[in-house]
């Protein structure tokens, strides 16, 4: 269960719109569509309203000395299939449309293929679920690992998506330890950040 009570905001339900504003201006029709020119309102929510405001952003390739890789943007270490390597550097733009396709190509689809009826969830609940899969790992439902193996999303399989908003939440400690940073990121968030389950709870209807 939560630390915190969840509950949706009117900053959800904003981020909420304006995602789904930009997906209709880049061409998206329908909560089906899966086309790869296409990107879903879920990914531009999760990329610009959780992951790149809790991952940060770089515009200059650094190199990672733990992972012992250059990355760049909100964590890219490839780009068009190729390694992220020294010098590289793009605008802030430039980054949210690669982050955006990279969350797209590496969490949208394999949850797609991996979880029954992903499509047809709340789009808040899709976003906070891209959110965690980009924080810890997609996972298969059957080894029960990874965001798609998670009790969250038997929980939204089972369409009770608040609860599933909820269980997300259980993903908040390194080791056994309970972090604070984790805690914000997966409920409520701080002042300048949307929370994962404060989105998720946003967009399901009352």
């Amino acid at each position: 269960m939560p630390i915190n009570k969840i509950k949706g905001t009117k900053r959800g339900v904003a981020a909420i719109a304006a995602a789904i504003v930009a997906a209709g201006i880049g061409g998206w029709q329908s909560q089906k569509d899966t086309t790869p020119k296409v990107l879903p309102p879920a990914v531009i929510l999760a990329t610009d309203a959780l992951i790149l405001p809790w991952e940060g952003m770089v515009l200059k390739s650094h190199w990672d000395r733990f992972a012992k890789i250059y990355d760049i943007c909100g964590g890219i270490t490839r780009i068009n299939g190729k390694p992220v390597g020294p010098n590289m550097s793009f605008t802030r733009p430039q980054c949210e449309q690669l982050t955006r396709e990279q969350i797209y190509h590496g969490y949208y689809l394999p949850l797609v293929k991996e979880v029954p009826g992903f499509v047809n969830f709340p789009i808040s609940v899709q976003a906070a679920m891209l959110s965690g899969a980009y924080n810890f790992g997609v996972g298969t439902v059957k080894s029960r690992k990874g965001m798609a193996g998670s009790t969250a999303t038997r929980w939204h399989m089972a369409g009770e998506y608040r609860k599933g908003c909820e269980a997300q939440t259980a993903f908040n400690k390194v080791g056994i330890t309970v972090v604070d940073g984790l805690v914000k990121r997966r409920e409520m968030g701080d002042a300048q950040r949307i929370g994962e389950a404060e989105l998720c709870v946003s967009g399901l209807s009352k």
